[in-house]
């Protein structure tokens, strides 16, 4: 977003946090004024074009010290006097912040690499839309427009059909969400795909499973006298209730299309899991009751929400492969970028 007043705020945010990074005095200074007015003792966060958040945690502290911050500068007339915020400035930086403070949770939850996360976004979205950055009575107008923006951006960035796809199948297989998130026009198209995916991959899986050879039943080629009989097995009661269930399942008219549509609709009318419930866990206990769901359960959530998760490990390999240590072999970063990442 292109705004004069939050482009010149930010440039006196910035000179501000540089100023009293580069100076011990000024450190000092306000160090003692922060216990002189009983503010917390936090240093001035530099804002980092790699680091994600890192201009509204700048933000956000210069606003908890502002008065610290306009204290120190100012007794310095000569030098520093000029770069204290004015009230506008202030104005404009409580807006931006005000803003933004929504998208800072959800940003470092979004970020982690050791749980589900892309089930999350559609719900993320939809609170989003419906409550967290929705225009409320005492917003500036500045802040409206920001919140309008952020709201603009983010529904155009997943607007995209196989994205949008992607998140609806995602949201399906986990048993918090299921189709609370997926619009009505779209959750039969959502299912229809769902189940087309678990045809292909129970066709594919039934194909590729190899026959067991004759010998495994004791008629194959170099049978002999040698041969050591099988040991006979008592029968039990509940083989005759297996043969019968057998039974009826063959004799069963339904389809494997059939079969999966009705296990899909009792998984999704099946009670929600708690929202607290770690769904890799639910799966865990529940894929014996729905085996076909289970399949896309074990593809889906695995996908990262955001990229962080990669350039954590690029910022894994960089450590690694070091100046002192450039001859390194890529089979060998390899196995030691996922040593680090995994010990």
């Amino acid at each position: 977003m292109r705004d004069q007043r939050i482009q010149r705020a930010m440039g006196v945010c910035k000179k501000v946090v540089s100023a009293f990074s580069f100076s011990w005095k000024k450190k000092r200074e306000l160090a003692a004024t922060q216990e002189e007015l009983k503010l917390p003792k936090h240093k001035l966060i530099t804002e980092s074009p790699t680091r994600w958040g890192s201009r509204h945690a700048m933000i956000a502290r210069v606003l908890e010290q502002e008065k610290a911050i306009a204290k120190v500068l100012s007794a310095d007339k000569k030098k520093t006097r000029h770069l204290a915020p004015l009230w506008q400035d202030i104005d404009v930086l409580e807006s931006v912040c005000k803003a933004l403070n929504p998208l800072a949770d959800f940003t470092d939850a979004l970020s982690g690499e050791e749980y589900v996360s892309v089930s999350y976004l559609k719900p993320v979205l939809h609170l989003f839309s419906e409550e967290l950055l929705k225009p409320v009575a005492d917003d500036s107008e500045l802040t409206k427009t920001i919140k309008a923006s952020v709201i603009s951006y983010l529904n155009e960035k997943y607007d995209n059909a196989a994205t949008d796809d992607l998140l609806s199948i995602a949201c399906l297989v986990d048993p918090r969400f299921k189709t609370q998130y997926i619009k009505d026009d779209k959750a039969e198209a959502v299912k229809s795909r769902a189940v087309a995916q678990m045809l292909d991959e129970c066709q594919s899986t039934s194909q590729a499973t190899p026959a067991f050879p004759s010998t495994a039943l004791g008629g194959g080629k170099g049978d002999g006298a040698d041969a050591t009989p099988a040991k006979l097995q008592k029968t039990t009661l509940g083989s005759f209730f297996k043969k019968s269930y057998t039974k009826s399942a063959a004799t069963s008219d339904l389809t494997e299309q059939q079969a999966i549509e009705a296990e899909l609709n009792g998984y999704l009318q099946a009670p929600d899991a708690d929202s607290e419930t770690n769904p890799l866990a639910w799966w865990k206990i529940n894929s014996a009751t729905y085996p076909r769901v289970s399949i896309l359960a074990k593809r889906y959530p695995c996908i990262p929400a955001t990229s962080s998760p990669s350039e954590r490990a690029f910022s894994t390999g960089g450590n690694i492969v070091s100046c002192n240590r450039a001859a390194l072999k890529p089979d060998t970063v390899d196995r030691l970028v996922f040593l680090a990442k995994n010990l």
